[in-house]
């Protein structure tokens, strides 16, 4: 499990039944054990107090989608307090550790108020939050009681605003797609399928096709991603120029930064672009996760 529990010397033991409960690997605290840890955990328990803690991952502090899951846990054993990442995997490791009678001090709001969050729905579904900045607007909305949840099967297409969010089959990759007018489904498919293959890429570890909401009328482009097995979502021009790319690109001509790496970019969980834009005939592709 990817979990580790840091520890002052002096509270080993307290530690050690931690890290027994929770299936975590054990790391004596030093000047460079946070730094260590968050390379290797997406959880970590820390037996210290909440000053060291903070000032010890707070240099490493990203965005709530890529930081670790952070518990401190009083070395009494009475409270374990998620400092950061509630949302994504904290407050279940706090409530883990209520077998030892660490009372779990939950503060996200959601959960105070006793209502869903966009992302506690995607962890318990399996899904996965295609467009994050929507998660603030959409838990106040659960808050207020205003957010309505609907759930569809396919084929179908869903249309929402800046204010939807968007839950679909949870993978790891992201594919941007550019094309050509008229390139024919069976030429965008093989061209994907190419470019996985070089890269070692399943199809199924594919969660989301992405492109310009400009290519909304090219049948082609829809018909192969149907084909690919996975949802295509079309992006609006401000979302794609919002995101920087590497490389030039002849979008530029309809007002674009790119088309291929921002879309992948832009759908992507961690914003790693893992493949830059590759040529295959008419067909453009770029792959993030």
């Amino acid at each position: 499990m990817n979990r580790a529990v840091i520890y002052l010397p002096r509270f080993s033991e307290a530690a050690g039944r931690i890290a027994r409960v929770l299936g975590a690997d054990l790391l004596e605290y030093s000047e460079t054990a946070f730094s260590s840890a968050i390379s290797c955990y997406r959880e970590i328990a820390a037996v210290m107090s909440m000053g060291i803690a903070v000032r010890g991952i707070a240099p490493y502090l990203k965005d709530k989608w890529t930081d670790p899951a952070l518990v401190v846990v009083t070395p009494d054993l009475r409270l374990a307090i998620p400092v950061t990442g509630g949302h994504h995997g904290a407050n279940a490791l706090a409530r883990e550790l209520a077998v030892l009678g660490a009372f779990p001090v939950i503060t996200t709001a959601t959960e105070r108020g006793g209502v869903p969050s966009v992302e506690g729905l995607a962890a318990a579904g399996g899904y996965s939050l295609v467009n994050r900045d929507t998660s603030k607007t959409v838990n106040a909305g659960f808050l207020d009681g205003t957010t309505r949840l609907y759930s569809v099967q396919g084929p179908a297409v869903v249309i929402g605003n800046k204010e939807t969010a968007f839950l679909i089959t949870d993978g790891e990759y992201s594919i941007g797609i550019g094309c050509r007018k008229d390139t024919s489904a069976q030429e965008i498919e093989e061209a994907v399928r190419t470019v996985l293959a070089t890269s070692g890429i399943r199809p199924d570890q594919v969660f989301i096709y992405a492109t310009t909401a400009k290519k909304a009328h090219e049948s082609g482009l829809l018909d192969a991603v149907r084909a690919l097995g996975r949802p295509l979502l079309y992006l609006d021009d401000l979302t794609i120029n919002a995101i920087p790319t590497r490389s030039g690109s002849r979008a530029s001509r309809i007002g674009l930064s790119g088309v291929a790496e921002p879309c992948a970019l832009a759908t992507a969980k961690r914003r790693d672009l893992v493949v830059g834009k590759t040529v295959i005939g008419g067909v453009t592709i770029a792959i993030a996760r």
